[in-house]
């Protein structure tokens, strides 16, 4: 067993705010093992990450990271107690360093990095969710992310093409920078129409018939047929106008006027948006 030497209960009190018997009597106990030491307190409810537990944790922040070369990334959603803590300069150095972890190793084990800075910051720390974009060997794309907002919304996209020459081309660059930003502002459910769920889209079917149920068959028809385009129009990221031509061209059509000018097809393949606390209870 490792020797416990007073320099190790000092960084598991630093860890758990528990006591320096308390610490000594859980790090013997552990055979001299850190993280079990841990476990052995908030299991006697004598560590700081056991008490804050229950607390919810619906505020945080958003985080991403990008490997090199833009062909992985990842986005994470890392939850306190408070917006500050949020703002927290040690909150915000974990929630990045969790998501160069995870990106390296989505499996990685981070509970002893939480557990010490909750000890540290008081509050209950959560790593709630993440998401990770990579693409495959020889396929054309680039990966990319933003966060909005203070932290508090993130997005991860990809976009494809089917040239490499087209990576470096300064106009694909700024279109994967600018659909980031459409994501992040349009908060879109799929990217076209044909991604978009059959329980959706049949229950939009059902509120707008419900609306106009006393208009007879062929109007009614005629009327679904409309609320469903302008429901496509706000869900689908393609039919979106785009905001940066103030939503007077859709974005699909701002994808084939760039995708031309680049001699290239260029294909927005998937994204993610995260936004802090959203469908916490």
């Amino acid at each position: 067993m490792p020797e416990i030497t007073p320099e190790l209960v000092l960084q598991l009190r630093e860890m758990t705010n528990a006591g320096f018997l308390q610490c000594k009597t859980a790090l013997v106990e552990a055979g001299g093992d850190l993280q079990k030491a841990v476990e052995v307190l908030r299991k006697r409810g004598q560590a700081t990450a056991a008490k804050v537990a229950a607390r919810e944790a619906k505020d945080g922040l958003i985080a991403q990271h990008i490997l090199p070369g833009a062909r992985a990334g990842i986005l994470v959603e890392v939850n306190c107690n408070t917006d500050f803590v949020a703002r927290n300069d040690q909150f915000k150095a974990f929630c990045d360093e969790v998501a160069r972890t995870l990106l390296a190793n989505p499996q990685a084990d981070l509970e002893l990095a939480r557990t010490a800075l909750v000890a540290k910051l008081g509050e209950n720390i959560q790593i709630r969710r993440h998401q990770k974009f990579e693409l495959p060997p020889g396929q054309p794309g680039m990966i990319a992310a933003y966060i909005h907002h203070g932290g508090k919304v993130g997005v991860l996209v990809e976009v494809g093409a089917t040239q490499e020459a087209t990576l470096a081309r300064d106009e694909f660059k700024q279109l994967v920078k600018d659909i980031t930003l459409q994501v992040a502002a349009g908060n879109p459910g799929a990217v076209s129409r044909e991604q978009v769920p059959t329980e959706v889209l049949e229950k939009e079917k059902e509120i707008a018939a419900a609306q106009f149920k006393n208009k007879p068959p062929q109007a009614l028809a005629r009327i679904v047929e409309g609320k469903l385009e302008k429901f496509y129009q706000t869900y689908c990221l393609l039919d979106q106008g785009f905001v940066k031509k103030n939503s007077e061209v859709s974005v699909k059509e701002h994808l084939a006027e760039v995708a031309k000018a680049l001699g290239d097809q260029v294909t927005i393949r998937r994204f993610v948006r995260f936004q802090v606390g959203e469908g916490v209870a």
